[in-house]
């Protein structure tokens, strides 16, 4: 009933409605609207309450990030039907690795901050609080372990789509990171339980730099944010609710259909590593390689150093003479 009230009073966002009215609406006392706009108030939003004229929803520049205001409005599937806010924790990928087995497939993570974010190979992801999108998502699906690391590149893709909406020319570096005027902006860590050829679970961890001004020294020329590319305010809490469409409907595509068409060619089409020499890096070799494409299955297709032809399914790679941050 409180989303409800919400709800109503947003669509009247700056005008008066009164008590009378919302309870009329929602048929429920005047007593209980008081009550509900009164949590509602303890819980940061900025409602105006004046006798005989009710009470107003007012617009304000600081974003409100809670649980309520991330639950999506429809659900095509289960992703986000169980959602969890917290304002701290170590990692959000940490904490559905240690819950996975009693919590539903779909289930969203989300903390304003975490105080052991961490990116691939054990990398460090500073993820402080009000600075930027830290979430994990818990997947359950019945492919074989093979397939699991598609899930990185849909991911990859729907964030895509998500900031090219709100105006941000970025490019995908394969596997698992967004690139914003050459910098990273965005990670995406797959983490997968699994046993005779079947998956346990699938955590999918996402972290966008949204706010941050300033970074630390070591990290300083190779990340960026939204903020620093814009004049305008972004809304964690949008990007979150445009990313859950994209995500869903790339996903859904892959599991119900078998089909990761639409994922690749968003990923070919915004790759900053097709038609580049690059650095392939593995644990026992480093090679310079030149990548010519993204096969259907998510591989990347390059010409190696014996000028064959040669398909990648794993690694990390560097361009050179654009960035160096993964050596």
């Amino acid at each position: 009933m409180k989303t409800k009230i919400l709800k109503m009073l947003k669509e009247n966002e700056n005008k008066f409605v009164s008590g009378k009215a919302i309870s009329e609406a929602l048929n429920i006392s005047r007593q209980a609207v008081s009550k509900h706009i009164s949590h509602l108030k303890d819980e940061g939003y900025h409602i105006e309450s004046i006798s005989r004229r009710g009470h107003c929803y007012r617009s304000d520049a600081v974003e409100l990030y809670n649980q309520m205001e991330l639950t999506r409005p429809t659900f095509k599937s289960d992703l986000g039907k169980e959602l969890i806010f917290l304002e701290t924790i170590d990692s959000t990928n940490e904490y559905l690795k240690k819950n996975a087995f009693k919590l539903p497939h779909g289930t969203v993570v989300i903390s304003d901050e975490q105080t052991k974010g961490k990116g691939r190979l054990g990398r460090v992801w500073e993820s402080q609080s009000q600075t930027g999108i830290w979430m994990s998502i818990l997947l359950k699906p019945e492919i074989p372990p093979y397939d699991a690391p598609k899930i990185t590149q849909i991911a990859g893709a729907a964030m895509v789509l998500t900031l090219r909406a709100f105006g941000f020319d970025v490019k995908i570096k394969w596997p698992n990171d967004l690139i914003l005027d050459k910098k990273k902006v965005c990670g995406v860590l797959t983490e997968m339980s699994a046993e005779l050829g079947e998956i346990n679970y699938v955590v999918v961890g996402i972290g966008v730099n949204v706010h941050q001004k300033n970074f630390p020294d070591e990290i300083r020329d190779k990340a960026t944010s939204l903020s620093l590319h814009t004049d305008q305010m972004i809304s964690r809490k949008n990007l979150i609710l445009r990313f859950f469409d994209h995500f869903e409907n790339l996903y859904l595509k892959f599991i119900e259909e078998k089909s990761l068409k639409e994922t690749i060619m968003i990923c070919k089409e915004h790759s900053i590593l097709i038609g580049e020499k690059v650095k392939l890096i593995t644990k026992s070799s480093v090679r310079e390689v030149y990548v010519e494409d993204l096969d259907e299955e998510g591989q990347l297709v390059v010409m190696n150093e014996n000028n064959e032809k040669e398909k990648v399914f794993y690694g990390e790679v560097s361009v050179r003479g654009l960035y160096d941050y993964v050596n």
